[in-house]
């Protein structure tokens, strides 16, 4: 399924049910007295968060949302129902903007719920206007309308891991060995157009879109996918050694980070150095390694086809993982 982090959608809450005027009939009595009952109120739209990054992609289809209306009162004295509640499921990370109010709602953790819209109150039947001065009052309301908004809904997503350096760095290749998460590789810029996730023992791992010179201004596929990095925890930054000076491709990266927000800068970092398996001269490879390490202290030069520098870079990953949830 299409990976989505963008939808705008409509929703309206429950409308409430009309009061009544409805009267007793007695033994004797035709028309007694007032027994019309009050409307339910109308169902309140609540978002909770979720662990399913691609909801958004399965409401592509359905854009509208209405709450349940409160039932209209009845005679007897009887309330209507309330209409129940309606929940919106949506990814952790999402961020839902009301574009009437402008308020930004952040959902950040697992099971997080916010009320978004309120229900109309329900209308008062005739009964509740009994008086001593009116004895039988006819007058009913109706109910209330429920609130209604747009909503523009995106994701920031909330991984362990990022996988993140210039097009064609290898990241999918790498997220599919670490995790056999299946995401499109080609031999060509922007293979990736969407973040790819993948489980690697209970950790998170996304591969970023390729970055490129200008990025955090728009360029390319621009600051749309640089917002994901934020709230990952490591980054793993791939730098292929077709790159005639791995210093310069790191540094335009790091540039890019720094420029759309600073605190990237400060999270944790480990440099791959990919595709050795198409040099033959390994002096060269470590030289690169050597390099690097006095720009970076973690440096691991890696094949996708070696099992044994997979097995080293998934342990490490994991390893620091786990240092950062300690």
């Amino acid at each position: 399924m299409a990976f989505v982090d963008e939808l705008k959608i409509f929703v309206k809450a429950g409308d409430g049910g009309n009061g009544v005027a409805r009267w007793r009939h007695e033994k004797n009595m035709n028309l007694g007295g007032p027994s019309g009952g009050n409307g339910g109120n109308g169902a309140d739209v609540y978002v909770r968060a979720v662990r399913d990054t691609h909801l958004l992609a399965r409401y592509r289809a359905k854009r509208e949302f209405r709450g349940e209306s409160g039932v209209d009162g009845k005679g007897r004295s009887l309330y209507g129902k309330d209409g129940d509640t309606m929940e919106i499921l949506l990814p952790v990370g999402s961020i839902i903007t009301n574009l009437k109010t402008r308020k930004k709602i952040f959902l950040r953790k697992e099971n997080e719920r916010v009320l978004i819209l309120l229900g109309g109150k329900g209308g008062r039947g005739n009964e509740s206007f009994k008086s001593s001065r009116i004895p039988s009052p006819k007058k009913w309301t109706p109910g209330k309308p429920g609130e209604e908004a747009e909503f523009f809904i995106e994701v920031e997503l909330i991984a362990d891991i990022g996988l993140v350096g210039l097009p064609n760095a290898g990241k999918s290749s790498l997220l599919n060995e670490l995790t056999r998460a299946n995401a499109k590789t080609g031999n060509y810029p922007f293979t990736t157009l969407e973040p790819n996730l993948g489980d690697c023992f209970g950790y998170i791992i996304a591969d970023i879109p390729g970055l490129i010179e200008g990025s955090s201004g728009g360029k390319g596929l621009g600051h749309k996918f640089l917002r994901h990095i934020k709230r990952t925890k490591i980054l793993a930054h791939l730098i292929s050694l077709e790159n005639e000076d791995p210093a310069v491709a790191y540094n335009t990266v790091r540039k890019e980070l720094g420029n759309f927000d600073p605190e990237l800068l400060s999270k944790k970092e480990i440099v791959l150095l990919t595709k050795t398996d198409i040099f033959n001269n390994k002096e060269m490879i470590r030289a690169a390694v050597r390099k690097m390490k006095k720009i970076a202290p973690s440096v691991i030069a890696l094949s996708i086809y070696d099992d044994a520098a997979i097995k080293e870079v998934r342990e490490m990953l994991i390893g620091m993982a786990n240092e950062k949830s300690a």
